[in-house]
C-alpha cells in the first residue's frame, strides 16, 4: 500500500501559481521609436521566434513537473507491506560465552578428534541457537572485559555467525570478568518483560578481572528478575573452575548450575535448557516499509538538468 508520511506537503503544489497570480507587474512607460527599416530586417527571423516560443512553453512544462516531483518527494512517499506476525511465544535469552585464553585448553573430544574448549562450545551452542525458534537471542562475549556482541534479536543465523567468528583474545587476554558479563546482561534484559529474562553463562574459569564480583552481580540480577543458568566447562579435575561461585550465582537467581566435562555432557545440558517452557507474549506484528522519496527527487533533479540545457539552448534564439 502506497502512503505519504507528510501528506500536508502536497498543499504546497499550487504555490507557484499563487505567486504568479499575486505578483504585480511593474508599470513602465517607454517611448517607442518606429524604424521601418529595422522592422523589415527582423521579419525573416519569425521562424526563430516560433522556436523560442516553443522552447519557453516546454520550459514551463518542465519547471511545473520539476516542482510537483519535489513536492511529492517532500511528502515522503513509502510502500507499506502486508503485516508480518512475530513469534507469539518465547524468551529473551542472552548467551554469555567465555573467550578468555584458558578456553584454548584441548581437553574436549568431537568426532574422534581432540579440540579446545571454545571449539566444543561453539559446536554445541550453535545447535542450541538453531533450535530456539521464537526466542529473542543475544550474545555476550567476555574475557578480561565483557561486551555485547549481538543485541536481542530473532535473527538466529546472524547470531550463529558471530558466535562462530569469536576468537580468544577478542575480549582481552589477562583474566575472566564473570561479574561484568552478568552485569552487562542484566542491563540489556532489564527493559524486557520480567518473566522472559534468561541468561546462560558458560565459563571454564573463575572471576579474576572486572569491576563487579559475581555474587554481587547475581544479587543485582535477582532484583531485576533475571534467571541465570551457569555452565562450568572443562575435563574432570580442570584447574581454575570456580564451581562453588557458579552454583551460588545460579541459586541466587533461581537458575541451575551444570557441569560439562565433555561435549556429550554439554549437549545434554543444552537439551535440558531447550526444554524451558516458553512464556506467552503479546502478539506483535510489523509492517515492512520501503521509502520511495528518492524516486520523485531523482526525477526532479533530472528535470532540473533538462531545464538548464533548454535555457542555454534558448539563449541562442534570443
Amino acid at each position: 500500500m502506497l502512503s505519504l508520511v507528510w501528506p500536508w506537503a502536497l498543499a504546497l503544489s499550487p504555490l507557484p501559481l499563487l505567486y504568479r497570480y499575486w505578483r504585480k507587474p511593474i508599470n513602465q512607460t517607454i517611448s517607442a521609436l518606429r524604424a521601418p527599416a529595422i522592422l523589415a530586417i527582423t521579419k525573416p527571423q519569425d521562424s526563430q521566434s516560433s522556436v523560442a516560443s516553443w522552447l519557453r512553453n516546454l520550459l514551463k512544462i518542465l519547471l511545473t513537473l520539476c516542482w510537483l516531483c519535489a513536492v511529492v518527494a517532500l511528502a515522503r512517499p513509502q510502500w507499506v507491506g502486508d503485516p508480518v506476525a512475530l513469534p507469539t511465544s518465547g524468551r529473551d535469552l542472552l548467551l554469555a560465552v567465555d573467550i578468555s585464553p584458558s578456553m584454548r585448553q584441548r581437553d574436549m573430544r568431537i568426532g574422534g578428534q581432540i579440540v579446545n574448549r571454545l571449539v566444543a562450545v561453539k559446536s554445541v551452542v550453535g545447535e542450541f541457537v538453531e533450535k530456539r525458534d521464537g526466542d529473542r537471542l543475544g550474545l555476550v562475549l567476555f574475557g578480561e572485559q565483557a561486551y555485547l556482541q549481538t543485541p536481542l534479536t530473532f535473527d538466529r543465523k546472524t547470531l550463529q555467525t558471530l558466535l562462530f567468528e569469536a576468537q580468544m583474545g577478542f575480549a582481552g587476554s589477562n583474566g575472566t570478568a564473570i561479574g561484568d558479563a552478568i552485569g552487562l546482561a542484566v542491563k540489556r534484559l532489564q527493559d524486557r518483560p520480567k518473566s522472559h529474562r534468561v541468561l546462560i553463562l558458560l565459563t571454564d574459569g573463575a572471576n579474576n578481572a572486572g569491576a563487579l564480583e559475581p555474587i554481587k552481580a547475581a544479587q543485582l540480577a535477582s532484583r531485576a528478575a533475571v534467571k541465570i543458568y551457569t555452565v562450568g566447562v572443562g575435563a574432570r579435575g580442570a584447574r581454575g573452575l570456580d564451581e562453588q561461585t557458579l552454583a551460588e550465582v545460579a541459586k541466587i537467581t533461581g537458575g541451575l548450575f551444570f557441569r560439562a566435562r565433555n561435549p556429550a555432557e554439554l549437549e545434554a545440558i543444552y537439551q535440558e535448557l531447550n526444554r524451558l517452557e516458553p512464556v506467552d507474549q503479546e502478539a506483535e506484528t510489523i509492517r515492512p516499509t520501503i521509502s520511495l522519496y528518492h524516486w520523485p527527487l531523482g526525477i526532479a533533479f533530472i528535470l532540473s538538468l533538462l531545464v538548464a540545457v533548454i535555457r542555454q539552448r534558448g539563449s541562442i534564439y534570443g
